[in-house]
């Protein structure tokens, strides 16, 4: 009886789908934000005097600031939520990104650049906790139900990705309200940040009771990277990795300005394009990727679906109907559902037996790295050409395609299911 009245105690899942949630959701919100910020109009923070070429080299730095930032941090978050737990660490992260997004509106409110560039870079400082939310997820999970939790968390990044961007143009947009704002939108999720932190403190338990012992290593970004490229198995994949993520950046970064300047998008129009496209995603990775994962291995689904994610990317820059770009959009979600989805199978499955773990923080680093130096470079072709960004990313990701099919030996790399038996369902 009395095991009976003891309050349940509250599952930590809560709390990490949540801080995913609101971590993707700020990503998502700035898609139809940014293009705002540096095209011609009430809302442009760059002087009179810049011109429109050296708007598109500042977002593109602007948008890279946030993965170098987590490139760096991601790693020294994952081990101090070893030493100090879980839930410390997650609490000062959540609030960090608070902070950062506070800076972010702030910035936008006063044109600050400066600002904009603090605002982001401490939320990419702390936006490293979703590797110590993931910790919390497998500190709980049985082999039993670890697909299950770790789906949930895939859930989290959908919805944030599909929900950010149609907030972020709505809450910007004044003829929905006469009083939002560019800014309104990084002022919402502050306070989701703040809330979210008062949950952790308050309802989170300490999934992690036994601190580690091991050193710190704070170069463990760069140390991700070397073994990236010498830790067998993995070494094959990783030029995948970092090609296909790095040539779809250049569509997130972009396109956005593209819808505004060739098709006229407002800011609500580019929000609901976007939850469209994240839609689409959602639908390839539930039905499309199930059916396809059953009768085809991992790497006979990368040999395609990365060229495929390349010709959508083409076809995208070739569109000059409007009503072209929602035909488009499902071919993209379908081949990108399949790449995204797979990746991660096989950096798993052929890792060394015990390093699997390491070689998915291996594969976030690379991501994470990808994303920022392309990003960057994004700016800069984009003040060349505005088509030509997302011809170039559809370029790079066709090059991840090739990389793929040179340095990836089905013979070689001969681990199955039999030798990691949670990934049997996923060939």
């Amino acid at each position: 009886m009395k095991n009976k009245l003891q309050k349940k105690a509250p599952s930590p899942l809560t709390a990490v789908f949540t801080t995913i949630f609101i971590d993707l959701l700020g990503v998502g919100i700035l898609i139809p934000v940014m293009p705002l910020l540096v095209t011609p109009g009430e809302y442009r923070i760059t002087p009179d005097y810049w011109s429109i070429k050296g708007g598109f080299i500042l977002l593109g730095w602007l948008t890279a600031a946030y993965p170098i930032a987590q490139f760096l941090a991601a790693p020294i978050l994952g081990q101090l939520s070893d030493r100090h737990g879980r839930k410390r660490v997650l609490a000062y992260s959540i609030f960090g990104t608070a902070v950062g997004y506070a800076i972010f509106a702030y910035g936008i409110l006063s044109k600050n650049i400066g600002l904009l560039f603090l605002g982001r870079i401490i939320d990419g400082l702390t936006g490293g906790n979703i590797s110590v939310a993931q910790a919390a997820v497998s500190d709980v999970s049985t082999p039993a139900n670890r697909a299950k939790n770790f789906g949930r968390v895939g859930m989290a990044f959908g919805l944030g990705f599909v929900i950010g961007p149609y907030i972020g143009g709505k809450l910007a947009d004044p003829s929905v309200v006469s009083w939002f704002h560019t800014s309104t939108p990084f002022w919402f999720a502050m306070f989701l940040s703040l809330a979210n932190t008062l949950f952790v403190l308050f309802k989170f338990p300490e999934t992690h009771s036994k601190p580690s012992g091991e050193p710190m290593d704070w170069a463990r970004s760069i140390t991700n990277v070397r073994h990236a490229v010498t830790m067998p198995g993995v070494r094959a994949v990783m030029p995948t990795v970092f090609l296909f993520t790095g040539g779809f950046t250049f569509f997130t970064t972009f396109f956005g300005v593209i819808l505004r300047q060739k098709f006229g998008f407002s800011q609500g129009n580019i929000g609901d394009y976007f939850a469209y496209v994240g839609i689409c995603i959602a639908a390839a990775q539930g039905l499309v990727v199930a059916v396809v994962s059953k009768k085809l291995k991992d790497y006979q689904v990368l040999r395609f679906a990365v060229a495929g994610t390349a010709v959508a990317l083409a076809l995208y820059a070739w569109v000059s109907n409007y009503h072209w770009l929602f035909a488009v959009a499902p071919l993209m979600a379908i081949f990108n559902g399949l790449s995204f989805a797979n990746m991660p199978t096989i950096v798993s499955r052929v890792a060394p037996d015990g390093n699997r773990g390491e070689a998915l923080g291996i594969s976030s680093s690379v991501q994470a790295l990808a994303q920022g130096i392309l990003a960057a470079m994004s700016g800069y072709i984009a003040s060349i050409s505005q088509s030509k960004v997302v011809l170039t990313g559809a370029a790079v990701v066709l090059l991840g395609q090739i990389a793929f099919w040179v340095f990836f030996d089905p013979q070689r790399h001969r681990k199955t299911e039999h030798d990691h038996p949670e990934f049997a369902g996923s060939h």
